[in-house]
């Protein structure tokens, strides 16, 4: 069994030395820990069972998954990022950018549910704004991280958040609101430490040449704000996230038609191969589309069956025992957050870091919904934290900045550190 974890570490390994994709190190994991559950006597049709038992409870997340990616193409066609990036730069006061960047990216990422969706769009014109107007580029960076992972946490249409509730096996509105309140307070620090900064590195100059190729390309009206507004109220009213997310789709579908232009066929390309205009917005609105999720849809069920052989064949049992150990000694919510933290460096990918981290700590906690929220404030932002993490990664590489960025990240750091020293009020009120 160590040999089969240290190839695994080695592929992980080669696959960041190389620039590969993690989904190859991820598949080659499921080949070798299949092959080891062949050799300890099991045979082929249980270890099917073993990896489609963890497996099958990732599906509802791989359908929003794939409407995240449809979304992301089609708000893109339908003016919706356009209209939100010239409102926020209209309203933008450069003494206090930072502070703006932040809750902009914040409420994108809480409508949207997407971190990379947000980064990849509203992220670059802002990381684009803050470069032209003379804003240190590293800080500004750390901002639009923390604003993205706001809505990664507690959007009902994150992914992140779907993948907790169903390794839970909690509600998913009910984490959601538990997600926002014990939100409250970091928000709040957060904000004032990037007004502090924002007061301190000003915007010297607005960069109207973009916001005009933006109001240039699109008929940017007052509609194309409401595929972003049936992601905020659809919620509130308890309507499905699937559903949300399919009226939203459906409605920018529409106001790329009916509004800005787009041909039945044009659309429908947009909507599974991502938006890709000419010009000087090809770099700030190319992408999106379920092509753009591919990679994710393929890795999430492959990392829950290898995780559901692991599991079968009980490679587990000795960590989930020294974790309950840790757990009756220090309590559950360090041990949960060393747990997560190191499978988010070892393995480099949020989910995983979720998966296993409901894998070992599951036995310690009497309420899952308390498992849930201690994921939610730990693993889900560590990953964001670890520089060669994918949920890392990803998002300095399309702002095109330095790990020094995660440092300026304060809502990640602030979460985890304000959660530990107030959870037994938080967790004790919603378990009432």
């Amino acid at each position: 069994m160590i040999v089969c974890f240290v190839l695994f570490l080695l592929l992980v390994a080669g696959c960041l030395v190389l620039g590969r994709s993690i989904f190859w190190a991820i598949l080659g994991g499921l080949v070798l820990f299949a092959l080891l559950a062949l050799r300890q006597g099991f045979a082929p049709r249980a270890i099917w069972r073993m990896a489609w038992g963890q497996a099958r409870k990732t599906l509802p997340v791989l359908r929003i998954l794939a409407l995240i990616g449809v979304i992301t193409g089609l708000w893109r066609a339908s003016g919706t990022i356009a209209l939100c990036v010239v409102w926020g730069g209209a309203l933008i006061t450069p003494r206090w950018f930072l502070l703006t960047v932040f809750f902009s990216t914040c409420l994108l990422s809480y409508v949207l549910g997407t971190s990379f969706g947000v980064v990849g769009t509203a992220g670059v014109a802002f990381m684009a704004l803050a470069r032209f107007g003379g804003v240190d580029e590293v800080l500004a960076a750390g901002v639009i991280l923390s604003g993205i992972y706001f809505g990664d946490r507690c959007s009902p249409a994150s992914s992140s958040a779907s993948l907790v509730a169903a390794v839970t096996e909690t509600d998913l509105y009910s984490n959601v609101h538990l997600m926002l309140r014990t939100g409250a307070l970091p928000l709040a620090l957060t904000a004032v430490l990037y007004a502090l900064l924002s007061s301190r590195a000003p915007l010297t100059a607005v960069d109207q040449s973009l916001l005009g190729a933006f109001s240039a390309a699109f008929s940017l009206t007052p509609w194309a704000a409401v595929p972003a507004a049936l992601m905020l109220v659809l919620p509130l009213f308890q309507v499905p996230i699937l559903v949300t997310m399919a009226a939203s789709s459906l409605t920018a579908a529409a106001l790329a038609v009916g509004v800005q232009g787009f041909s039945l066929w044009e659309t429908a390309k947009i909507a599974l191969l991502g938006y890709h205009p000419g010009g000087a917005l090809g770099p700030v609105l190319s992408g999106g589309g379920l092509v753009s999720m591919v990679t994710v849809l393929l890795l999430l069920p492959v990392t829950g069956m290898y995780t559901g052989i692991l599991e079968g064949i009980g490679a587990f049992h000795p960590l989930e025992r020294q974790a309950a150990s840790a757990a009756g000694r220090v309590g559950r919510l360090p041990v949960t957050a060393a747990a997560t933290l190191l499978c988010a460096a070892v393995f480099c990918n949020q989910s995983v870091a979720v998966m296993l981290g409901s894998q070992f700590m599951s036995g310690c906690y009497a309420d899952q919904r308390e498992l849930a929220q201690d994921l939610e404030n730990t693993g889900i932002l560590f990953a964001g934290m670890v520089p060669w993490a994918i949920a890392c990664s990803v998002p300095l590489a399309v702002l095109e900045v330095g790990y020094g960025a995660v440092g300026y990240a304060f809502l990640l750091w602030l979460i985890p550190l304000c959660y530990f020293f107030t959870k037994r009020w938080f967790f004790k009120e919603a378990a009432s």
